[in-house]
This record gives structure tokens, sequence and C-alpha cells, in this order.
């Protein structure tokens, strides 16, 4: 019989971490846990107004699959899937925790990891990107300075001073730079940033406008830079509708509901012609373990959340200088730092 449980962690970040939308210093997240038998499965979700999850609502529908799961073995992967999304229901945050722990305890239960479950090569896939917050161009230049091995920079803009950020930023180093503008640019704005950020080494835009703006298409026509769906692709639903809009999407598991749906996102998206990115929240191992899973089917990741930590809550997949690191443990690896939470 599969047993569950549920504990909120608040983590603290190294600096505070701002976006177009507002400053967090403190990440509340959620970590569910599957147990059957000796073996463990860990899931996470963090908390975020902008798509209403809260601690309360999080673990209340993480707890309300206890009575679906009780009659499901944990060798069943289908089974465990179809009761989690009838618990979760519409709640994507809730359900990608419940999923990403319904993978992790199956895999445990087979004696592998995840990933080669599914036959990939974690040697495979891109390096991650790591993230520089808004901030004052000085102080965004120091945390630069902090991470200097990391191959590649996500910088997020939508301030009336972006193009003097990237400027400073490019004169500290010559690493490839994403941009992310948080739905914060207007059509004009983007298409007229797209040619200098180009020749500033920015690879591509992410979210340039608020999501269903009419002016997107005409970005995509006119922007010297691709660009990429981050709010605009939060479900399966979504990937069609992107196809016209942007060159490539960016997955989050939290958005879309876990792996099970992410890995489906990736087809539909390669037989569309979109690019695909996977990115993250600013989450602990728990949740970085879990999309580490699927990077080798990538184009571009962003996972660098638990490395925005100043201080994390388990072991498990650990990204260095943008590179992956497996553990040798089956499942997805992940281990609490205080061990297993205390069953219900």
């Amino acid at each position: 019989m599969i047993d569950l449980a549920v504990r909120h962690f608040a983590l603290p970040l190294r600096h505070p971490f701002t976006i177009s939308r507002g400053t967090v210093e403190v990440q509340d997240t959620v970590i569910v846990q599957l147990h059957e038998d000796g073996c463990f499965g860990y899931g996470e979700a963090t908390t975020n107004p902008y798509y209403g999850a809260t601690v309360e609502s999080l673990s209340r529908r993480m707890s309300d699959a206890t009575p679906l799961l009780r009659g499901v073995g944990a060798d069943d992967l289908d089974a465990m899937l179809t009761a989690i999304r009838a618990a979760a229901g519409d709640d994507m945050f809730a359900c990608c925790a419940l999923d990403a722990a319904v993978h992790d305890l199956w895999a445990r239960r087979q004696g592998l990891p995840l990933h080669r479950l599914w036959g990939l090569d974690p040697a495979a896939g891109p390096a991650s990107n790591y993230t520089i917050g808004i901030d004052t161009p000085d102080r965004m230049v120091r945390k630069l300075a902090e991470v200097p091995d990391w191959p590649i920079y996500k910088i997020k803009l939508g301030t009336d001073r972006d193009l003097e950020i990237v400027r400073e930023l490019r004169r500290h180093t010559d690493k490839p730079f994403r941009v992310d503008a948080n739905c914060g640019w207007t059509p004009r704005q983007a298409i007229e940033l797209s040619a200098p950020l180009a020749e500033l080494g920015v690879e591509f835009i992410e979210q340039p406008l608020a999501v269903a703006d009419p002016g997107m298409a005409e970005v995509r026509r006119h922007s010297l830079l691709p660009v990429f769906a981050d709010e605009s692709c939060g479900v399966e639903s979504d990937v069609e509708a992107c196809a016209g809009l942007f060159h490539g999407i960016n997955i989050k598991l939290v958005k879309c509901g876990g792996l099970a749906p992410a890995r489906r996102m990736i087809a539909r998206a390669r037989a569309l012609g979109l690019a695909v990115m996977c990115g993250c929240m600013t989450e602990s191992t728990v949740g970085i373990s879990a999309l580490a899973q699927i990077v080798p089917e990538l184009d571009h990741v962003d996972m660098d959340g638990a490395a925005l930590l100043a201080g994390d809550i388990a072991s498990g997949v650990v990204v260095e200088r943008g590179l992956r690191r497996y553990p040798d443990r089956a499942g997805m690896g992940i281990e609490l730092v205080d061990g297993p939470l205390p069953r219900a």
C-alpha cells in the first residue's frame, strides 16, 4: 500500500530574485513523498502567486491523492498516473509534484534511474544557463562575477534600461546570453531591441509580450532573434497555438503537470517544427532532479533553480557550471537532507 506525506519548506535564496512581476527572497515549496515497501518517491511544487499556487492549495490537492493511491501498486505506473490526475484536477502545480513522485517511486521499484528506463543517455542534452535576476546594472555584474564558469547566462529584463543592462554585462563576459522579458515588452520594443541584442550575443528572447498579445505574430515575423514561448505555453493544448507565433517553447514541469505531459509536449513540438526548451522555478534539488530526467530530449535547458538557493533540502542531480552530475541511485536519485518525511 502506498503511503503519502506532504511538507512545506521555505527555501532561502542567495540573492533577492527579481523579474518583471516582482521580487522573491525566500521561496516557499511543498514536497510530496510516496512510500511503499521501503522505497520512496519525491516530487516538488513551488508556490507562485501568478499561477495561484499556495502552500495550502498545494498541500490539500497532494493529500487528496492518498485514498486514490492506496488501492494502487507502485509497480503500475499508468494506474498511479491516473490516480494522481484525478486527485489534482486542474491544479497543474500539485499534479507536477505527484507525477514526479510517482515516476520516482516506480523507477526505484525497478532498481534503475528513471532516464535509463526511458532509454535516455544522461550524457546527452544541452548545458544549462544561469539566471541573473533584475537589479541595478552594477549588482547584476557582481552576480555574474560570482558564477564565472557557467557556459550561458539568462538575463531577466522588462525594465526601462534593458539595453543598458545587457551592454554592461557584455563588458564582463564573452559567454552567450539569453534574455527573458517575462511579458514585460510591447511589440515595438521587442522588434526594436532584437537587433542590438543580437549584436550583443543574445541567442534568443523568451516571452517578450503578455500572453495573448495580438502583436506576437508581428514580433515573430520581424524579430532578428528567435522568440520562445514561456507564459504562453503552459499546458499541452498550448503547443499547437505556439507554432505560428514562436520559434520554440519553454516547458515548465509545474505548469504542464509533470514529466508525463512534458514528454508529450516535447513530441508534439518536434512534429510542429518548434525548438524545445525546459525551464524551472527557483526550486530545490527535488524539482531539478525531476527535470534532469528529460534533458537528453531537449535543445535548451534552464535548470539553475537549486543553484540560486542559499541552502538546499535534498541531494540528487547536481548542476555545476551548467553541467549535470547524476547520482548512482535508482529513480531520480533524490534523498532529503534530513531523511524521509514522517509518515501521515
